[in-house]
């Protein structure tokens, strides 16, 4: 905070969007310091009791850029957890991301202008350094995707890139709770031979969701799918590598929330110097990590997890990750009840929590009516008046900038320095056009 505060005191513009949700123990008093010093601090998706919904939709990317010179792409959040606690011997959470220089710098800062003109005022013309004029510095192809609610582009190149694969495909994690059509694709990958591996936290801060996280990966092992637990405190990385050709890395969860509920930012890059870094760094993870295995009816770990590694409970757990685990729960349900495809062996304990949550309804609601019908009248009380809002506030034209007519995927290219950081960010320079 002060560090942006002093910049913006010697006249750098500088611009900060936060999420409203994810940020909410925020104190206030850090934006007001913030706006104080000139900095320009906008919420994304602040509460609106017109949209009882509307924190569905985050803003969960995670990007620096500057100078139209250089910017980073990652799943690191500025919050005290990923820095740890060295003096009560709390290590800091886990995490990837990269550094790009060159044109390709202007993709990300094209997808932060398109968020930000989503709650106000659009970045003026001309404040930001064009493609044109950014210099060309490297010859690695990549691809910054910026994902937005609706669109599941990276949801369509996880598939594809798991369809595509031949030797190898090694993900990375942090709340992987993946739809029916991705596990499938990633079983199929198996079975081809592929090796596939799945690293995943051991430790999660969410405890009450790691079951249900768990109860997915029975499916992936018997198809001979390799999965891990990290054995720090949280694994909050999201990448991926396939055939020591390509590799992804981002704010972006295997999950529905942020496949199609969610902006999302991430690199995808088509080079083998820097898979091959990737993949490095996926084996240096393996060797903090336990594997699970099938024992009978039940996953176990093939050694056991050190005590003192667990999550500490003063970590606050993640919505979004509260949001993927019940559209998980709710999506297995429904699949059962509708049969609309075959149920798996590690789906039983979804369904069987599901059913007997609804049975638990279904009595209390016919001995006690009141006690669900009055939070159901209020809810459905709530949905009404904030309909006949939006229709009234119809009449007049939308205010605010909408990018949905914008190209959201875009192409580059970059070089990659020989080496780089297993715990920092790996640097990028890009020099493609278009």
């Amino acid at each position: 905070m002060d560090a942006l505060c002093a910049r913006a005191r010697d006249g750098v513009q500088v611009r900060v969007l936060y999420d409203w949700l994810g940020s909410f123990s925020t104190r206030s008093r850090v934006w007001r310091t913030l706006r104080e010093a000139g900095v320009e601090v906008r919420s994304f998706n602040p509460f609106d009791w017109s949209s009882p919904l509307g924190w569905v939709h985050r803003d969960h990317r995670k990007t620096v850029s500057v100078d139209g010179r250089v910017a980073f792409v990652s799943g690191l959040c500025v919050a005290d957890a990923w820095a740890g606690d060295p003096a009560k011997g709390i290590a800091p959470w886990h995490d990837t991301g990269v550094q790009i220089e060159g044109p390709a710098v202007a993709d990300v800062e094209h997808a932060f202008a398109r968020v930000w003109a989503t709650v106000g005022a659009p970045i003026p013309e001309g404040e930001r350094v064009r493609r044109a004029e950014m210099p060309l510095v490297g010859d690695t192809r990549l691809r910054v995707i910026s994902d937005e609610p609706g669109t599941a582009g990276l949801l369509r190149l996880d598939q594809f890139i798991a369809s595509a694969a031949r030797r190898s495909l090694w993900i990375t994690d942090a709340y992987f709770a993946g739809t029916p059509p991705y596990v499938q694709a990633l079983r199929a990958a198996a079975l081809d031979g592929v090796d596939t591996r799945l690293l995943v936290p051991g430790s999660s801060d969410i405890p009450a969701l790691q079951p249900f996280s768990r109860a997915g990966f029975r499916a992936l092992l018997e198809a001979g799918i390799r999965v891990f637990e990290w054995k720090g405190p949280m694994l909050h990385a999201k990448s991926a590598v396939c055939d020591r050709m390509w590799a992804r890395v981002g704010s972006t969860n295997l999950n529905i929330v942020s496949w199609l509920s969610n902006y999302e930012l991430d690199v995808a890059l088509e080079d083998a110097r820097f898979a091959g870094q990737m993949e490095e760094m996926f084996l240096a993870d393996l060797e903090n990590s336990t594997e699970l295995v099938l024992s009978g009816k039940r996953l176990r770990s093939a050694v056991p997890r050190p005590r003192g590694q667990r999550m500490p409970r003063r970590v606050r757990g993640s919505a979004g990750r509260a949001a993927a685990g019940a559209l998980r729960v709710g999506n297995t349900v429904s699949a059962a009840i509708s049969e609309r495809r075959t149920l798996e062996s590690g789906d039983r304990r979804m369904v069987f929590l599901g059913g007997l949550a609804l049975l638990a309804v279904a009595v209390l609601w016919a001995v006690f009516p009141r006690v669900l019908g009055i939070p159901v009248a209020v809810i459905l009380g709530w949905l009404a008046l904030s309909l006949l809002w939006k229709a009234w506030r119809l009449r007049r034209p939308p205010q605010t900038t909408s990018p949905a007519s914008l190209p959201t995927v875009h192409t580059g290219s970059a070089a990659v320095p020989p080496s780089t950081s297993a715990r920092g960010s790996a640097p990028i320079r890009s020099d493609a056009s278009g």
